[in-house]
């Protein structure tokens, strides 16, 4: 167990393509940070540097206060997990577990002691003597989890290891994941691009965009105080809603002097009746209605042509075309300014 830093870490390729641009944070010894961010925003890039997979053009990183920037991947006391499962295909799934720790001088005893554990705690006892072509995904996974189980590092790494995975089993994994990194208590660095998974996972989220960190905070807060609109459209599935304020004030309630944007969360928006006379309101045309189950999604455009999302029952009759107008609290409304920051107020 280790904790792990990031100090103005940098990564340029050629001349000038900045890949990463002064990235600095301090992950806790047995903390599970989760690196979110949209495609091309340096969250794989930056973990591959963690592991010495990649070059540091700039900044340090240390690994249980040891600088580690000019040392191999082998030299860093990390585990890694690729989405691809990176098993050799030739040997057992017993023989793949083994495998690191042979290289290692660990004795027979050890080695077999650890497989033994590791595949009780992911439930993979009955296949350690197949071949990962007779595996399914999943199972493939939990091997490739196992793996870096028995080594006992310092660290996780995490790239993306569900990706390859149907919805149903990506569900089970991540629960799995979780539950295997709190009772080994393991320093871990998770990416993904499926902001689902992230708000899951983590004990913190990264939101990385351009190659900068946006904000870093819990699930709850990144969802319930973002510091951008870009966090605020990031986190959060439908995304908040964003729309220009109607000036001035609006059913009595005064925008802040300096607003330029106003965002709402899908699931505080709801439909008017005829006490409501407080709030948020705005006229919306019904374009399409998802239903997902339990609940529906609405699409709908206002008056002044923007877009919007809100949620109703799943039962909901809400009929193509309807004109409706939608409420919402004060208390849950956002403010962000000109360059996209979020207003206290």
């Amino acid at each position: 167990m280790a904790t792990i830093e990031l100090k103005d870490v940098r990564k340029t390729y050629g001349a000038n393509i900045e890949a990463i641009k002064g990235v600095s944070l301090d992950i806790a010894d047995g903390e599970m940070i989760v690196l979110v961010g949209p495609s091309g925003c340096g969250k794989s890039t930056l973990l591959r540097m963690v592991a010495g997979l990649e070059s540091i053009t700039g900044g340090d990183v240390t690994i249980a206060g040891r600088r580690v920037n000019a040392l191999e991947p082998s030299e860093r006391d990390i585990a890694m997990v690729f989405q691809n499962y990176a098993l050799y295909p030739h040997m057992t799934v017993r023989q793949n577990l083994a495998y690191g720790l042979k290289n290692r001088n660990t004795p027979k005893d050890e080695i077999d002691r650890r497989i033994t554990e590791a595949a009780r705690a992911l439930e993979i006892e009955p296949f350690l003597e197949r071949k990962p072509r007779q595996l399914s995904g999943g199972q493939r996974q939990r091997v490739a989890m196992g793996r870096a189980i028995v080594r006992k590092p310092a660290a996780f790494l995490f790239d993306e290891p569900l990706s390859n995975l149907d919805a149903k089993l990506r569900v089970q994994m991540r629960v799995e994941i979780r539950r295997l990194q709190r009772s080994l208590a393991t320093t871990s660095i998770y990416v993904t691009h499926d902001q689902m998974e992230a708000m899951t996972l983590a004990d913190r989220l990264v939101v990385l965009n351009a190659g900068r960190i946006e904000q870093v905070g819990t699930p709850i807060e990144l969802y319930e105080k973002p510091a951008t609109t870009f966090v605020a459209t990031f986190i959060g599935s439908p995304s908040m809603n964003l729309m220009k304020p109607a000036g001035g004030s609006r059913n009595n309630i005064n925008w802040p002097s300096n607003v330029a944007t106003l965002g709402i969360r899908p699931e505080d928006l709801v439909i008017a009746d005829a006490s409501a006379g407080n709030g948020f309101g705005a006229k919306v045309q019904v374009m399409a209605v998802e239903l997902v189950g339990a609940e529906s999604y609405v699409h709908g455009t206002t008056e002044d042509g923007s877009a919007i999302v809100f949620r109703v029952p799943g039962r909901s009759i809400i009929p193509i075309g309807e004109m409706l107008e939608l409420t919402a609290a004060p208390d849950r409304f956002y403010f962000f300014d000109s360059d996209g920051k979020r207003i206290t107020t």
